[in-house]
């Protein structure tokens, strides 16, 4: 069977709305420096803010909500997210103090909680097997898209009106998209390329038996906390690389966000296309490629990476970055289709969230708010270079993800759902 007629609308109409997602998540990073200036908070705050409130109500909730979206209109339920995060995004340009921009922060969470698993089991009902890598990278292309304009808008507005603005502006830009989920999808059948005869998949189980099939499958516990680590370092470096850039360097607002875009742009896309493409190639036929990609890749993003903070000018600095970008996202693409494959697909929203809640709780959590607290803690040592030494001791968090990819690949095999 092909797509579903429709698939590449779809696609694109989704690819959209996570890009409003990523930009509404990721501009606060290239607003730390006004931000903080502005309201007095340390980098341990920012951490909180930037990571702890946000990943609270992002992961806790996407569990309920996907549970929700296998019984009911995937649709519906992510046009009602897109709104909702993006009117709280435009309410952290009102906050006043450090408690009110951390409860702004939390409804952007709340949010964004029901954007994403919803999408990735949509997607999955509009392209066959043999598609699904590609696709759900195509989608995924709204993490890199997302961020970089989340740093290149927040970054331009912040610099020629003010950070408070920027949270305005970006944040009512994405209510139009909210409204084109809604008119734009049709709910496709659940499970039509996983049966036999074309027709619904049974209907969704209690959450309880989807918890009970996850517990017995290695593979999905291996992928969440390999995503998970190597999650720390990817929230933790886009949040905290524009400060990294403007204190080590000396780039101005402006000049982070065409500096730190373009990598996020170049490397983001480059590396997240193909892992998909990669991942299609060669995992239909041997599903531990779904794991090997992102373990081999992660393997060499840390060394990259470490060069490319110790790097000695800019150039040098902008091409390490890209290339490191590009490693570090090459693993969405195949993970978020290996944990489509390994559930039957009336379970596959609540899956994904299950993913996402490990994946984000840590990763966003705790990347953010580690890297600030390191930073912070060897100030006395390093002085203004010491969130240089922060990002570069937490390399070692993407070396701890492809050993548990490694060990995922030896299991995935076996976890395999075959109808």
């Amino acid at each position: 069977m092909t797509a579903n007629p429709g698939g590449g609308r779809v696609l694109l109409i989704l690819l959209l709305a996570y890009i409003f997602n990523f930009i509404d998540r990721q501009i606060i990073g290239v607003l730390a420096v006004p931000i903080q200036a502005e309201l007095g908070l340390t980098d341990r705050q920012l951490g909180l803010m930037g990571g702890i409130a946000f990943a609270l109500f992002y992961s806790g909730l996407a569990i309920p909500i996907a549970w929700l979206a296998d019984r009911r209109s995937r649709v519906k339920i992510i046009a009602f997210s897109v709104a909702l995060w993006s009117l709280f995004t435009a309410a952290c340009g009102l906050a006043q103090n450090f408690w009110q921009l951390f409860l702004a922060r939390m409804g952007v969470g709340v949010g964004e909680a029901g954007g994403v698993a919803p999408s990735y089991a949509l997607i999955s009902d509009y392209f066959p097997k043999a598609k699904r890598g590609r696709a759900l990278a195509f989608f995924s292309l709204g993490i890199p898209l997302g961020s970089a304009m989340g740093v290149f808008f927040g970054g331009w507005i912040g610099d020629y009106l003010d950070w408070r603005w920027a949270f305005i502006i970006v944040g009512l830009a994405g209510l139009p998209a909210a409204l084109l989920v809604r008119l734009g999808i049709r709910e496709p059948v659940r499970g039509g390329f996983d049966t036999a005869d074309g027709k619904a998949s049974e209907a969704a189980p209690p959450f309880p038996v989807v918890a009970k099939r996850l517990a017995t499958l290695p593979s999905f516990w291996l992928l969440s906390f390999g995503a998970a680590s190597g999650s720390i370092m990817g929230y933790g470096l886009i949040f905290w690389l524009p400060s990294f850039f403007s204190r080590s360097f000396g780039l101005d607002l402006s000049e982070v966000g065409w500096f730190y875009g373009s990598i996020v742009l170049v490397g983001g896309m480059a590396g997240t296309w193909l892992g998909g493409w990669f991942a299609d190639r060669t995992g239909p036929d041997r599903p531990a490629s779904y794991a090997l990609i992102p373990a081999v890749s992660f393997l060499v993003a840390a060394p990259v990476f470490a060069v490319g903070v110790l790097a000695p000018s800019l150039g040098v600095a902008w091409i390490l970055f890209a290339v490191g970008q590009m490693l570090a996202l090459a693993w969405l693409g195949p993970v978020i289709a290996a944990v489509q494959h390994i559930v039957p697909p009336n379970m596959r929203a609540t899956a994904s969230a299950s993913f996402l809640f490990i994946n984000n709780l840590i990763g966003i959590g705790f990347g953010i708010y580690i890297l600030g607290f390191m930073s912070d803690r060897i100030a006395s040592t390093y002085g203004a270079e010491s969130l240089r030494y922060s990002i570069l001791y937490g390399l070692a968090f993407y070396l701890l993800s492809a050993i548990l990819y490694f060990a995922a690949a030896t299991r995935l095999s076996k976890d395999w759902y075959r109808g």
